[in-house]
C-alpha cells in the first residue's frame, strides 16, 4: 500500500521543492538529493577560496600565467585584473598596469582598492598631476556615499595616502556624524599614527553612540578609559522574562579618580 503525503514546500537556499503527491520514500529521496547539493556548494566555495589563497603564493610569473589563462575564459572578471596589474605595477610595467586597473574599474566601478591604486600607479610613475586628479576625481564621485567614502578612506589608508585618507574619513563623517562604524575606523586611522589624543576621541564616540563593541572598549581601555559596559538587568513590562537593557545606548561619560569611564546615564 502506497501513502501520501500532503502538499507542502521545503525551502532551500536558491529553490523551492513542491511534495505534493510524492511517496514517504521518494520524498526523502529528494530531500537528500537536496542536501547533496548544498552542501556540495558550500565545499565548493571553500575550494573556490583555497584556490585563491595557493594563487596568491605563487612566483609572480606564475600567477600572471594564471590570470591571464583565467582572463581568456572570462575576460569580464574584475578581481582577475586587479590582480594582474598588481604584478604589473609592482614591476614597474606602468602602462600594462593602467590598462588593467582600467578594466577592473569598467567592470566594478566602485572599486576603492582599484581606484586608489590607479592614483598610487600615477604618483608612482612620476605623473604626480594625473595622480591628483584622479583622487580628486574619485573623493568627489564617493560625496555622496558615507560607505563609498568610508572605503575609499581605507583603500587610501592602506597605500598611505594620508591626505586624501583624511579628506575622506572627513566626508565620511560629514555625511554620517552619527555612525559608530565610521569613527571607530578614524579613531582606529589616528591610533596606527600614534595621535592618542585623537584616536581616543573618536573612539569615544563610536563607543557613546554603540557600547556593544568589545574590540573599541578594549583600545579604550588601553588608552586610560574605563568604560563599563551596561549588563542585562530586570524584566520586562509584559512579564515574559525577557531581560531589559534601560539606558544601553545612552551612557555619560565621567572623571573618577582622575580617570575617564562610561556609566549609564539616568535618562530615560
Amino acid at each position: 500500500m502506497t501513502g501520501r503525503v500532503k502538499s507542502r514546500q521545503i525551502k532551500t537556499g536558491g529553490f523551492t521543492i513542491s511534495s505534493s503527491w510524492l511517496s514517504p520514500f521518494a520524498f526523502i529521496i529528494l530531500l537528500c538529493c537536496v542536501s547533496l547539493l548544498v552542501l556540495a556548494g558550500c565545499e565548493s566555495q571553500e575550494m573556490k577560496a583555497a584556490e585563491a589563497d595557493r594563487m596568491r603564493k605563487l612566483p609572480a610569473e606564475a600567477r600572471k600565467a594564471n590570470l591571464q589563462q583565467s582572463l581568456e575564459s572570462r575576460f569580464e572578471n574584475p578581481v582577475a585584473h586587479y590582480e594582474l596589474a598588481q604584478l604589473y605595477h609592482a614591476e614597474g610595467l606602468w602602462s600594462k598596469a593602467e590598462y588593467h586597473y582600467n578594466i577592473a574599474l569598467s567592470f566594478d566601478p566602485s572599486n576603492a582598492d582599484a581606484q586608489v591604486a590607479m592614483v598610487k600607479l600615477f604618483l608612482d610613475s612620476g605623473d604626480t598631476a594625473k595622480s591628483k586628479i584622479s583622487a580628486e576625481t574619485y573623493v568627489n564621485e564617493a560625496g555622496n556615499s558615507d560607505i563609498q567614502s568610508l572605503r575609499l578612506a581605507m583603500a587610501f589608508q592602506k597605500q598611505q595616502l594620508d591626505e586624501y585618507a583624511l579628506a575622506c574619513f572627513q566626508q565620511a563623517l560629514n555625511l554620517a556624524p552619527s555612525s559608530a562604524l565610521i569613527n571607530k575606523q578614524v579613531g582606529y586611522y589616528y591610533l596606527g599614527k600614534n595621535d592618542k589624543d585623537r584616536a581616543k576621541e573618536y573612539l569615544v564616540r563610536s563607543f557613546q553612540l554603540d557600547p556593544k563593541q568589545p574590540e573599541v572598549a578594549g583600545e579604550l581601555g588601553r588608552l586610560g578609559v574605563e568604560v563599563r559596559i551596561p549588563q542585562k538587568v530586570g524584566v520586562s513590562a509584559t512579564g515574559s522574562g525577557e531581560d531589559i537593557q534601560p539606558g544601553e545606548k545612552k551612557l555619560k561619560m565621567v572623571m573618577r579618580h582622575g580617570r575617564v569611564q562610561f556609566e549609564p546615564s539616568d535618562g530615560k
